[in-house]
């Protein structure tokens, strides 16, 4: 696909510092919240919870009903520094062992006033989601997730430990306790995987922080100069090897892309304003070698620039944050060795913090009656194309970051598949245009995120698997914060955001190809009173279109002060060709 590298308008209009530095979510508080929760703005009084949700694709089902198993049921108040809550898992004794599918419901309720908290759901140190909890109202919410869990089969046939972390906070201002249910929903049988469809991972292994039992934690990011990193050691018959990345952002760093650069700040002698510029980029190591890098989608947590904006339609993203894939299959053939070896992570520019972990899904050959054998032929990781270029006066003037990087990689493996080669590239594009004006009261940013994934597959006989991935990541944001004295501000502000994703794989058993364009817009206001929301009023619609060669699916939602304007969904394909 042809990629056009549009170029996203960010306008932030502000006094000096406050655009920047109300973004920030008190660090003390919560780990993910751009404002202060509401203090029951405009909510609509009703006996029923409001439901909140994420719009996104529904997981397509088989027919029969599934079977069901409740794992979790806790209520998470005042858990802040607290151990994780464990259950032990055991795969279902009255549910079939092999599934078409397993789906992994969460479902939660909140009433009173609190913070959006981040969280995350691992089965034995496994990552299998990541999320942000909803702000709740003074009538209570709810909210539900669907996620499909289908890939970490190879552990859910298997007992584990599910781990569950949820930092929140409870006391006289902050009432919301968040009661989280968690089911397992078990479909089917497994369909046939081979070569050309190898299906899913046969073992995953947890790089993440061990948790003070068993399971696993997220390494956290303080600084650009901050490795985390875990040892493994892998099975000798591996002959596949994708590395999952989960990322989130908060304190600091969770509005990176708003970020002015360091000799903006030092020259204006700005305090509490966060820094390093707008560029992120996580790095993904392999005993020190860079062999993959992340530019993340810039989800909006559901406190972040309006709490408003995301009630009862959240932010793409915020209720099941993306995971990035990165192949490293190349590097198999110094991997499988006997020896531990060190995967690490950094993220260039990085302020406090960033959480990070990963899961490493390994594809093993069960005919093999020897160790795999392998060598790495090639690997191009040439240095960070980056430029910044200043030209500024006092609070005035104009700041363009610019970026580029690619990462290419190619080896082979030898199994009972045959030998195979594989060729991997990750393609990376970045602008940002950041404007002062107006004694600094006004920033305007200009800002495009573009990234291209390829793996190419090779046997004896041509090519066995093509796949390409490319992202496009536009970003829109007016903020516009007065100061009207006596501990009250007004801020004016409207997003738009998007998430643009295009698929194409080809095997000798067919072809997939699916498109997602995903756009949100917000806009509305708000007054705060010693960090609370007094008033306000916010409006969002959304856009989400997806087409695929297995179906299609659309839907554009409407609200306003909490009510809805229009909400219509389809299934219609229309013109394909």
């Amino acid at each position: 696909m042809e990629i056009h590298w549009q170029m996203l308008v960010l306008l932030l209009v502000a006094t000096r510092t406050l655009a920047i530095v109300d973004l920030r979510r008190q660090k003390e508080v919560s780990t993910s919240s751009g404002q202060a929760p509401t203090d029951e703005v405009n909510s609509r009084s009703q006996d029923n919870l409001m439901l909140f949700f994420e719009v996104t694709k529904p997981i397509e089902l088989p027919k029969e009903k599934p079977c069901s198993v409740q794992l979790l049921h806790h209520d998470f108040g005042l858990t802040y520094g607290l151990p994780p809550v464990l259950v032990e898992y055991t795969p279902p004794p009255n549910c079939q062992k092999n599934w078409t599918k397993v789906v992994m419901e969460w479902k939660a309720t909140c009433k009173g006033r609190q913070y959006d908290r981040i969280a995350g759901v691992w089965l034995s140190g496994v990552e299998i989601l990541r999320t942000c909890t909803a702000e709740p109202t003074k009538n209570g919410i709810e909210w539900i997730i669907h996620k499909d869990i289908t890939k970490f089969s190879s552990l859910l046939d298997k007992p584990q430990i599910l781990e569950v972390q949820l930092n929140n906070v409870v006391d006289k201002t902050y009432t919301g306790v968040y009661h989280v249910n968690i089911t397992f929903h078990f479909y089917g049988d497994y369909g046939k995987k081979g070569l050309d469809n190898p299906g899913f991972a046969d073992l995953i292994l947890p790089i993440s922080l061990p948790s003070s039992q068993i399971g696993g934690a997220w390494f956290q990011i303080e600084n650009s100069t901050d490795v985390q990193s875990k040892s493994l050691q892998l099975p000798p018959n591996a002959y596949k090897a994708v590395l999952e990345i989960f990322v989130s952002f908060h304190q600091d760093d969770e509005f990176w892309y708003s970020n002015p650069p360091n000799v903006y700040i030092e020259a204006n002698n700005l305090t509490g304003t966060a820094g390093n510029g707008p560029f992120r980029e996580v790095v993904a190591l392999i005993d020190g070698v860079l062999v993959g890098a992340v530019w993340p989608f810039p989800v909006v947590h559901t406190g972040g620039i309006n709490p408003l904006f995301w009630r009862p339609v959240t932010g793409i993203g915020s209720f099941d944050l993306p995971s990035y894939e990165i192949e490293v299959t190349p590097f198999l053939g110094k991997l499988l060795d006997g020896k531990e070896h060190t995967f690490g992570f950094s993220v260039t520019n990085a302020l406090d913090v960033w959480f990070i972990d990963a899961n490493l899904h390994l594809w093993l050959d069960e005919n093999s009656s020897s160790a795999i054998r392998g060598q790495l032929i090639g690997h191009e990781e040439p240095n960070l194309e980056f430029s910044l270029v200043s030209n500024f006066e006092g609070l005035d003037g104009s700041f363009r970051t610019s970026a580029n990087r690619r990462i290419s990689s190619c080896g082979w493996v030898e199994s009972s598949h045959g030998k195979l080669i594989t060729h991997t590239s990750q393609e990376f594009k970045y602008g940002n245009l950041m404007t002062f004006q107006k004694n600094g009261d006004v920033q305007i940013v200009q800002q495009t995120i573009a990234t291209n994934r390829k793996v190419i597959v090779e046997a004896t006989t041509g090519i066995v698997l093509s796949s390409k991935v490319d992202a496009f990541f536009p970003l829109y944001l007016n903020v516009a914060d007065v100061n009207e004295g006596n501990g009250t501000s007004m801020s004016i502000a409207n997003i738009s955001n998007a998430f643009n994703r295009d698929v194409s794989i080809v095997a000798p058993t067919g072809s997939f190809f699916s498109s997602l364009n995903n756009t949100q817009n917000a806009e509305g206001y708000m007054i705060i009173k010693n960090n609370l929301v007094q008033s306000g009023l916010g409006s969002t619609q959304e856009i989400y279109n997806y087409l695929s060669t297995e179906g299609c699916y659309s839907r554009e939602v409407s609200v306003s002060n909490y009510t809805f304007l229009s909400d219509s969904a389809d299934t219609f394909c229309g013109n394909t060709s």
